[in-house]
């Protein structure tokens, strides 16, 4: 007979099993630490502390997730009784054995409700972590006090300080959970219960953090605070980590001051920003109600690095891949570097080798457009040549399915042009991928003046299918990114005119946050793209618009980047390092124009890149290429290494003192 189900509150139930009370969180959809959530957990720990018969409680999610973390909607708002860390005392404390059946994701505060327990069984299916440091804060009850006894303090650092999760199989390896259980989770669960009756619980918070060799605790600080940036939190889950072999009480009340004043920072206001931007990025207000058409055969046109990258993620989504290049050498040639590309995968450990065979076998590549013909969606991925584009979409409308959908990768050019050539330019959108394709997150989905309500739906649920972060933009020379990037790039040139040094620009830049400057970018990516760009502009170029040819005179000179060993900076040995003959350059075009240079501080140079980068943003939105601030700080964050602890361009000018 089914055991009765008695309710602790809204969301949290209890079943009694036998001798044991098994209590399942039910909060939909990630069963997430609300009061409601907390409060029940409290009832149900009094009701087995008052049962003789009860021996001991199992905690257990419903449906797919264990706990999910905090509740969101809690963000920002008082602190509501009982918090957690009251919670997981009286868990830890309990006197009979409480063991958590994680069904699920335990991640953040679920995961410190499960290191609560006296011990953890897992579904191989369950995966854990500490995201805190993604929203600048710590974990706020134990996880840093709580985890190092269990994993030890290099373990720690590593997943506290990168907040990344971990599978069952890794989370057994390390000692996180005491068992993996794929058949009868519940099962496994209440037999840990019973053959733990009688004896003292386990209790985490008192075990002993083992000894640790300094040199592994050095190497993962290294390694996390050399991706941290200047953010306050990892350094700080750091800290409080290295610190866990204090008494408890001391290590728990520090985490929780720690977690407070964080908690206020402008680091994690940003990084609260950016988590909120996501979900709203996805609703697209006149899309409501719309069904997107079935995708499940990709054509790629063009196999080149952008299109081989899209291949890959197309194939990582399940993905059948139908790859299109000018002649067979060339299309072989793609296949090739297509399978390189997974091989890297698989070398990597990011897919075994029953994925790769089956991604491989998913793969085909042609010289002939009629072999699209099963595609439900053809991306081209071709020179960005209006002409060349053109032709392709000609050439595909002829032997696509009047249902299939014709997208352009183009960066720079118009999308309604190339729709406008098609017969069906209501199935024409832009699908703008980001370098490399299978790597980068970000995805411009560009919805033309003529793209149908249901194909705009089918390009965001194919970039949902690539696990990509899609952005709706209109159409304008650039879309979203490349258009504030144009205008980062300019007041950056500007700068140099005026007094400041690309060394200067780009310390500041890193200094702020950004993984690279931007005339090491530059170098890097090689000058001579964006140098034939501006030549073909030279004729439409307004005589009255301030123009820097300080680049334009680099490239005249030879020097195209860092595969030469000299553009912004000279590369002796690899190595970057400032170049007087740049310096002189500069020197020479301030000359020409009468400018007299004055040196800048590095909030100066900050400053100015931000306000124009912020003026261009609210020109979108004016213009509606851009349906909110917060989708360009998203672009900018995911596709331009804009630091994501500081929001964003458009938080951080409404952060910035003026």
């Amino acid at each position: 007979m089914e055991a009765a189900a008695i309710p602790f509150s809204e969301t949290v139930r209890g079943e009694i099993q036998g001798d044991v009370l098994v209590v399942i969180i039910d909060n939909p959809p990630v069963n997430a630490l609300s009061a409601d959530v907390r409060s029940g957990l409290v009832a149900a720990l009094d009701r087995a502390g008052g049962d003789a018969g009860i021996i001991g409680l199992v905690i257990t999610g419903a449906g797919k997730t264990f706990i999910g973390g905090a509740d969101i909607r809690e963000f920002g708002q008082p602190p509501a009784e009982p918090n957690l860390p009251t919670v997981l005392e009286r868990i830890e404390h309990s006197a009979k054995p409480t063991v958590a059946a994680i069904n699920g994701a335990a991640l953040g505060g679920g995961l410190e409700v499960a290191l609560g327990c006296h011990y953890r069984v897992a579904s191989s299916a369950a995966q854990m972590g500490l995201p805190e440091v993604k929203l600048g804060i710590v974990p706020g009850a134990g996880g840093t006090q709580r985890l190092p006894r269990l994993i030890g303090i290099p373990a720690s650092i590593d997943l506290i300080g990168s907040g990344r999760s971990v599978k069952a199989k890794e989370a057994h390896e390390l000692g996180l959970i005491d068992e993996i259980a794929d058949a009868g989770l519940q099962e496994a669960a209440l037999a840990a219960v019973r053959r733990n009756t009688g004896q003292d619980p386990r209790r985490t918070g008192q075990l002993a953090v083992r000894a640790t060799d300094s040199a592994a605790v050095e190497k993962a600080k290294t390694r996390i605070l050399a991706k941290a940036r200047g953010q306050q939190a990892p350094a700080q889950a750091i800290r409080l980590v290295e610190a866990a072999a204090r008494p408890l009480a001391e290590g728990l009340a520090d985490e929780r001051a720690t977690f407070l004043k964080l908690r206020e920072s402008s680091e994690a206001a940003a990084l609260r920003h950016v988590f909120f931007a996501e979900r709203q990025a996805s609703k697209v207000e006149d899309l409501e109600g719309v069904s997107p058409r079935p995708v499940e055969t990709i054509g790629i046109a063009g196999l080149g690095l952008m299109g081989s990258g899209i291949a890959v993620a197309a194939l990582a989504a399940g993905c059948r891949v139908i790859g299109l290049d000018r002649d067979d050498e060339a299309a072989a040639r793609g296949r090739e570097r297509i399978l390189g590309l997974l091989q890297k995968n698989l070398s990597a450990g990011r897919i075994d080798q029953t994925a790769f065979d089956a991604q491989e076998s998913r793969l085909s590549v042609t010289a002939t457009d009629a072999d699209l013909a099963p595609c439900d969606l053809v991306i081209e991925a071709v020179f960005d040549d209006l002409d060349v584009k053109i032709d392709l979409f000609r050439r595909l409308d002829k032997v696509i399915r009047p249902d299939a959908i014709l997208a352009t990768n183009t960066s720079y050019l118009n999308p309604d042009e190339i729709a406008a050539a098609t017969a069906h330019p209501e199935r024409v959108l832009g699908l703008h991928f980001f370098s490399p394709a299978h790597v980068m997150r970000l995805l411009e989905v560009v919805r033309c003046a003529r793209t149908a309500p249901d194909v705009l739906a089918t390009g965001l649920a194919v970039a949902k299918k690539l696990r990509k972060l899609a952005i709706v933009t209109g159409v304008t020379e650039g879309f979203i990114g490349n258009s504030i990037f144009s205008a980062y790039r300019r007041e950056a040139e500007f700068l140099l005119e005026d007094g400041a040094l690309p060394h200067e620009i780009d310390a500041a830049l890193e200094e702020y946050g950004f993984p690279m400057g931007l005339f090491a970018v530059y170098d890097m990516a090689g000058l001579e793209i964006a140098w034939a760009r501006r030549k073909r502009q030279a004729a439409t170029r307004d005589p009255l618009e301030r123009y820097v040819e300080i680049a334009d005179r680099l490239c005249e000179a030879g020097r195209l980047g860092q595969k030469i060993g000299r553009g912004w900076y000279a590369y002796p040995e690899g190595k970057r390092q400032v170049d007087p003959v740049v310096t002189d350059i500069i020197a020479q075009c301030r000359a020409k124009k009468g400018i007299t240079p004055r040196s800048f501080i590095a909030s100066e140079i900050i400053d100015r890149l931000l306000v124009a980068m912020a003026e261009e943003g609210k020109k979108l939105i004016e213009e509606g290429i851009a349906a909110r601030e917060s989708d360009i700080d998203l672009v900018m964050i995911n596709g331009y290494g804009f630091p994501a602890h500081k929001g964003g361009p458009m938080f951080a000018a409404t952060q910035t003192p003026r």
